[in-house]
């Protein structure tokens, strides 16, 4: 089967089912770097969870196995991406993934994209590094050539990757997603894993809330290349699953075991705190008579929203377009912030400055539109002058990697629904 990626590129997948009777639940299965969909770890797990009732979707990565696209544009946010692209095609045609499992960093990627599945309910890593940087240490890297991209060697096998690929995995807030995760979590790791150690698994388990389970797969190589180590896992995730999200070879449901469990109560770090997947931002709006001012809140937060005189307001607070310029500048000013602390930088103040604008579309370099107007922001970022050349261009450079940037340039849907009670 078919399916758009995140980019529109075709990324092509198989789902596996049982033999008898329609699927009861539905799982994903992400597979590990440079890997397919036809990769020891991935067929075997899809065919034993497909034996246990499960239809399992796994497809090839962008510029993997008979997906469009070239690997060496490939980044760990652009894998997140397709794994929504998927869960987005069972959306659709079947049922939502229940569960989601994945592969060496195919199972850093399952949990980074767990919170925007808001249907799932448990996640399985198998072989998982505790952050997605961990697979830069295992590549042997040349100088990147005049288009960015560099060789790199993994096993012995002659890849290439572009900067972006390094600076998008330094990035990624994995101990954070694993601490707000809201979602059962297992920990498959072999003791005997000599590319991705075990003690990656130590650090992923004590991220993680309860509920949270460890299996030793012992004696499993890396990639699971014996099909018993693949069946032995799978023997394991069936009745796990079966505990949190219904078991399909029975025909019961999630429904029977009630929402995703609640992290249990105690001492919370601030990456912790607050609500399991995407929060929900509430807005009210305070007279039915009088001007436009509204209150939003979220996790206990509260700020005035409205607009200013010259419009009929009362200009008690900024505007919705003001407030998207603050979220995507205070974005870029985080990302970049975060981008530094792990390459142990000092990053100093800064200042991000935003405007909004609507632009002809000629005047537009990167615009697919070439007539009419279009909405154009423009963004004036001071970092510290202290900070060397070679660090400002690598943070002006992170910047276009901001989450909101890329929210505000994507083709995001919005999707409305009358509340009636």
């Amino acid at each position: 089967m078919r399916f758009p990626g995140a980019d529109g590129r075709e990324l092509v997948g198989t789902l596996d089912v049982p033999a008898s009777g329609p699927p009861l639940g539905f799982a994903l299965f992400a597979h590990c770097f440079t890997c397919t969909r036809a990769s020891h770890a991935a067929a075997h797990i899809g065919d034993a969870l497909a034996r246990g009732g499960w239809g399992v979707l796994r497809f090839d990565f962008t510029g993997l196995g008979d997906s469009d696209g070239a690997f060496e544009d490939t980044t760990f946010s652009g894998n997140v991406e397709d794994l929504l692209a998927a869960a987005s095609w069972l959306r659709r045609h079947h049922r939502a993934p229940a569960l989601l499992v994945g592969h060496f960093l195919g199972g850093a990627a399952v949990v980074a994209a767990a919170e925007s599945i808001r249907e799932s309910r448990a996640v399985v890593t198998i072989g998982a590094p505790a952050h997605p940087s961990h697979v830069t240490a295992l590549l042997t890297s040349g100088q990147p050539d005049a288009h960015g991209a560099r060789e790199v060697s993994l096993g012995g096998r002659p890849f290439r990757l572009r900067s972006s690929f390094f600076d998008d995995v330094e990035l990624q807030p994995q101990r954070e997603r694993l601490a707000r995760l809201g979602r059962p979590l297992l920990v498959m790791h072999s003791p005997q894993d000599q590319v991705v150690g075990i003690d990656n698994a130590r650090v992923l388990f004590d991220a993680a809330r309860h509920p949270k389970s460890f299996v030793a797969l012992d004696g499993a190589d890396h990639l699971m290349t014996e099909p018993a180590d693949a069946v032995f896992a799978a023997s394991i995730i069936v009745p796990w699953a079966a505990r949190y999200v219904g078991d399909p070879g029975s025909g019961s449901t999630a429904e029977l075991r009630g929402s995703v469990p609640t992290p249990a109560s105690g001492p919370q770090t601030p990456a912790e705190q607050g609500n399991p997947g995407p929060e929900h931002v509430t807005v009210t709006e305070e007279s039915a008579t009088v001007g436009y001012e509204h209150l939003a809140r979220v996790r206990g937060h509260s700020w005035v929203v409205d607009e200013p005189a010259t419009a009929g307001g009362s200009d008690a607070g900024p505007n919705p377009y003001e407030l998207l310029l603050a979220a995507l500048g205070a974005c870029t000013s985080m990302t970049m912030r975060m981008y530094a602390k792990r390459k142990g930088w000092t990053f100093g103040p800064s200042t991000v400055t935003l405007t909004h604008s609507r632009i002809h579309a000629q005047d537009c370099a990167t615009c697919e539109s070439a007539t009419g107007l279009v909405d154009h922001i423009h963004r004036d970022i001071r970092l510290d002058p202290a900070l060397p050349p070679e660090q400002v261009q690598a943070l002006m450079a992170i910047a276009d990697r901001c989450p909101v940037h890329r929210l505000v340039t994507s083709q995001a849907s919005v999707t409305t629904s009358l509340v009636t009670a």
